[in-house]
């Protein structure tokens, strides 16, 4: 069994495949800058008795991390309740796919994993979106290389900036209210990040496929995907675990014989 596993700014995700390929157990935690190697070990361990998988199962393990401060508690943790020290994934030290990009060392792992496993899917060239604490719109063009990235605020990031900065607006649940004119605060304040972010999506795709091809596939993942997928026609598929599956497909290509 392979653990990989995705430490974002706002959550970490854990995905188990099975020699088969199969992800068979995925699981989210909060990142939290302050747990101890025993905490790691710990909560992953229990994840695995509660889906009844044996913790020696696990043969390896690939980390795509950027929360640095994360790392060394997190391998510790792993490497003592599963017995095999993960490696970490960087855009430095993949097999997978060429970095095209003015600074390739800058390009964070996630985008890069991301890029992988959009690959894999759907092929080149490609658009792999991503909502998350940032929205990203990473580039790959036809010839399978990534080329770039379009980095912006994500969702919840933007409600949570206009909340903290106003006195009255209030939190709101993330959804299409059903129409773009607001008839009280609530549906408002989702008309304008929902329909905005769609407006957003559609035309960041626009764009970039008029630098890597017009018929450059689209994929995306992350938690409010499937919110601004249902709303428009650019996404043609939503796959939540891309990083994991990127993960898994660069540690078959660094162990292949």
């Amino acid at each position: 069994m392979l653990l990989c596993i995705d430490v974002g700014n706002t959550e970490t995700k854990l995905g188990a495949f099975d020699p088969n390929g199969a992800l068979v157990g995925t699981w989210r935690v909060t990142t939290a800058r302050r747990r101890t190697a025993d905490e790691y070990g710990v909560l992953f361990a229990a994840f695995f008795n509660a889906a009844k998988f044996a913790l020696g199962d696990v043969e390896a393990a690939v980390v795509s991390s950027v929360v640095p401060v994360v790392d060394r508690p997190l391998a510790e943790g792993v490497e003592k309740y599963f017995g095999v020290r993960p490696t970490f994934f960087t855009a430095a030290n993949q097999r997978s796919i060429a970095v095209r990009t003015d600074r390739p060392a800058e390009v964070g792992s996630d985008l890069v994993a991301g890029a992988i496993g959009a690959v894999a899917f759907v092929g080149a060239p490609t658009i792999a979106i991503n909502f998350g604490t940032a929205t990203t719109f990473g580039a790959i063009g036809a010839d399978g290389a990534y080329a770039g990235v379009a980095i912006a605020t994500g969702l919840q990031v933007a409600l949570d900036a206009l909340v903290g900065r106003t006195a009255k607006l209030p939190q709101v649940a993330l959804i299409a209210p059903g129409t773009p004119v607001g008839r009280d605060t609530v549906g408002s304040i989702q008309a304008g990040l929902v329909y905005g972010a769609v407006g957003q999506t559609e035309e960041l795709v626009r764009r970039i496929r008029a630098v890597i091809g017009e018929h450059a596939r689209v994929i995306a993942s992350g938690g409010l995907a499937p919110v601004v997928a249902a709303e428009t026609n650019v996404i043609e598929r939503v796959e939540p675990h891309l990083v994991l599956h990127g993960l898994r497909v660069d540690y078959l290509n660094a162990h292949r014989t």
